[in-house]
């Protein structure tokens, strides 16, 4: 902590619970009680039951988890490809010029993803390219959408990397190529990562865009739980939120993990 008097410390934690706890961690124990819940009396939630929880994991619940997790994959490691390249390129290109690509990157992230995901289902529903109709247009519209994270987060590693390590590298006769892929992506490994969970977490929890443009055959688990509260299934899309949080914790911790050992390669 940056504070070092004791009552320093108490009045920090003290204003971390304050602010903590109505704001983050009580909309989540909200959900989740309500996920165990058979009605709502007052204030609070009664009568425990787990029936929610055996429709959020089979049937359409399951299909929806699935299609989350196809999704999120494809599209986090299609972002993570574009963005990292894209990087690379422009850690080599002009100050200008590097401003111009980082802004291209960015611009996806600085509209409303419903403005994304209308300008996809546009352009991609007449020739010579159509994707309306299939899962594909939703795993495009993700890729776009999480790329920007993928490409700030890559680009930020490579201006912390030493210079040094490619620099012994090729004094040594290790061609471009060789360095890239021996050096300077081990380095990045951490950070490649990283930013593969926040573009899977991101992914995951899409809706604006996903809602514009899902098949019938191809619903992620947001749109799930947004038609079952909508149809007032209250109980059973608390139930299925907890699924997806779950789905995406135990991903994230999976991923981080990795980060952990290939911070101390």
């Amino acid at each position: 902590m940056l504070v070092h008097s004791r009552k320093g410390k108490w009045a920090t934690w003290a204003l971390f619970f304050v602010f903590f706890l109505p704001l983050f961690a009580l909309p989540l124990l909200v959900i989740l009680a309500a996920s165990f819940s058979s009605h709502w009396s007052g204030a609070f939630p009664s009568g425990f039951t787990t029936e929610h929880y055996a429709s959020a994991t089979r049937g359409d619940s399951l299909d929806a988890l699935t299609t989350s997790l196809v999704t999120a994959v494809t599209a986090s490691l299609l972002a993570l490809t574009v963005g990292s390249w894209a990087a690379l390129a422009a850690a080599s290109l002009k100050r200008g010029a590097k401003r111009v690509l980082d802004t291209l990157f960015m611009l996806p992230v600085a509209v409303p993803s419903v403005v994304v995901g209308l300008a996809i289902l546009v352009a991609f529903s007449k020739p010579p390219m159509i994707l309306n109709g299939t899962r594909w247009i939703v795993i495009l519209a993700h890729t776009i959408l999480v790329t920007a994270f993928a490409h700030q987060s890559v680009s930020a590693a490579i201006v912390r990397l030493d210079p040094a390590y490619e620099q012994a590298a090729a004094s040594l006769g290790a061609r471009p190529s060789y360095v890239l892929w021996k050096v300077k992506l081990p380095l990045l490994l951490p950070s490649l990562t990283a930013a593969a969970g926040l573009c899977f977490a991101l992914s995951m929890g899409e809706l604006s865009a996903t809602m514009m443009l899902y098949p019938p055959d191809w619903m992620p688990l947001p749109v799930q739980i947004y038609a079952a509260t909508d149809r007032g299934s209250l109980f059973t899309g608390a139930a299925v939120a907890v699924v997806l949080m779950a789905a995406t914790l135990l991903v994230l911790f999976g991923v981080s993990r990795i980060r952990t050992r290939a911070s101390y390669r």
